[in-house]
């Protein structure tokens, strides 16, 4: 099983980034190898990506720069947490205009930097909804019944032979 972290961020064309990403990258990289770690025994492995977004992008869309995706959700949802939004200086200068970048907002407090803590824990939601999952139908000769026909999903298997063409 594998769990995908996704983060998105502004990255300026002398690949710097504002202060706020710069904090959420380094909690971000705890939270990844905390999260490797715990997840391992379970037969989760973990990728992480880093999507960087262009001053335009960002100034196109600011709400989309530090934002996060696990499974394909956002840590917003997964943690039941609102995103909000706050003037950010470091932006301010980057983009070249007034901005206010991403916030989350959870439990009365508002991060700017998002947390390893928070990563994690929404992490750790999103594996127990994987492990969740129901498996797959067995769709390789070999993994039917005795006597039963191959699943008809299975490339180059003769569904009413159930052998490989």
């Amino acid at each position: 099983m594998m769990l995908n972290v996704r983060w998105q961020r502004l990255v300026t064309e002398d690949g710097s980034t504002c202060d706020r990403c710069g904090g959420t990258q380094e909690e971000l990289r705890k939270a990844i190898g905390t999260l490797r770690e715990s997840l391992r025994p379970l037969g989760i492995e973990v990728a992480s990506t880093e999507e960087a977004l262009t001053t335009e992008e960002c100034a196109a869309d600011i709400i989309g720069s530090n934002r996060i995706l696990i499974g394909g959700r956002s840590l917003e949802e997964w943690l039941g947490a609102e995103v909000g939004q706050s003037p950010c200086e470091s932006c301010c200068t980057a983009i070249g205009e007034d901005v206010e970048c991403r916030t989350v907002d959870l439990d009365g407090t508002t991060y700017e930097v998002v947390p390893a803590e928070l990563i994690v824990r929404a992490g750790l939601v999103a594996a127990s909804n994987l492990m969740q999952s129901p498996a797959p139908a067995p769709c390789c000769p070999g993994s039917e019944e005795r006597g039963k026909p191959a699943p008809p999903c299975c490339p180059g298997v003769d569904p009413e032979e159930g052998t490989t063409s």
